[in-house]
């Protein structure tokens, strides 16, 4: 399976870029306008958080889902017994926000948007006219007035070999909204199932971006983009020792958006946050 590629900047990247989305689930977006410096600060303020005391004043909202989700109370992948290897913070613009950290997070999350936004319009640009007409709106306009699109800063720890049994960083799993747009991960580990149900690792190079199709997209679009199973593995060489870090922004339509006939974008994120096992 081949990922491709696409220069955010090339005439034909709209294009291409729905054509990998099309074959794989997959595509990876290099010479993008997101400032790479500053997703290395941003990287570096979050590694301080997840090691201090302080992190646990922003545990999470239950009704809200906005903060830290501790190791404790990980999500576990659908169909999987056991939880992930990994604790998180979900920022939304709206939501709990550490006061030791700059705005820069906050900057990124804008930039994020932003080219999360216009790959969307290339998804809309080239659907086929009877799934364009399907849709209850376009594509574009169901995310007009979200206050649902999410950053999740995750920090995989170091691995000590008293793991739960069976317990992964990530467990296959695809996402939940229309677009997820990840800034390259501090290790590799990110692999994606292809068509043949075998796994491949998505390049993780400094300075990509790697974008994937997410489940509401797929019930959108009625199976036209299928969002693809995606797992973080645990390392085998040394990089066990050490933590993982990823910055991943979730690109959701507004909670009244419906998605099918039998289901609202809302109704979608709460049945499958409870599967997760994240919200009560």
């Amino acid at each position: 399976m081949h990922v491709a590629q696409v220069d955010f900047k090339s005439a034909n990247a709209s294009p291409e870029f729905a054509k990998s989305l099309k074959e794989t689930g997959f595509a990876v977006i290099k010479n993008h306008p997101i400032d790479t410096q500053l997703m290395a600060d941003v990287f570096n303020e979050w590694k301080e958080f997840f090691a201090s005391d302080y992190k646990m004043n922003y545990v999470y909202k239950n009704d809200t889902q906005d903060g830290l989700f501790p190791m404790n109370v990980s999500e576990k992948a659908v169909g999987y017994s056991v939880k992930d290897i990994k604790e998180f913070y979900h920022y939304y613009t709206w939501g709990q926000y550490p006061k030791e950290l700059s705005n820069k997070t906050k900057d990124l999350y804008q930039q994020m948007n932003l080219v999360a936004v216009t790959l969307l319009n290339w998804v809309e640009e080239n659907l086929p006219e009877d799934i364009r007409k399907s849709l209850s709106e376009p594509l574009t306009s169901m995310i007009n007035g979200s206050n649902q699109t999410l950053m999740r800063i995750l920090h995989y720890p170091p691995l000590t070999g008293n793991e739960e049994k069976g317990a992964v960083r990530a467990g296959a799993h695809g996402d939940i909204n229309l677009l997820t747009v990840l800034v390259a991960a501090s290790q590799s580990g990110l692999q994606v199932k292809g068509s043949d149900d075998k796994w491949y690792d998505v390049p993780a190079d400094p300075g990509m971006l790697a974008i994937n199709i997410g489940d509401m997209l797929e019930t959108a679009t009625n199976g036209f983009y299928k969002s693809t199973l995606h797992q973080v593995i645990n390392p085998l060489d040394d990089s066990r020792h050490l933590s993982r870090y990823s910055i991943p922004l979730f690109l959701h339509p507004r909670p009244d958006v419906r998605l099918s006939s039998s289901k609202t974008a809302g109704e979608f994120l709460e049945e499958r946050l409870r599967a997760l096992g994240i919200k009560k």
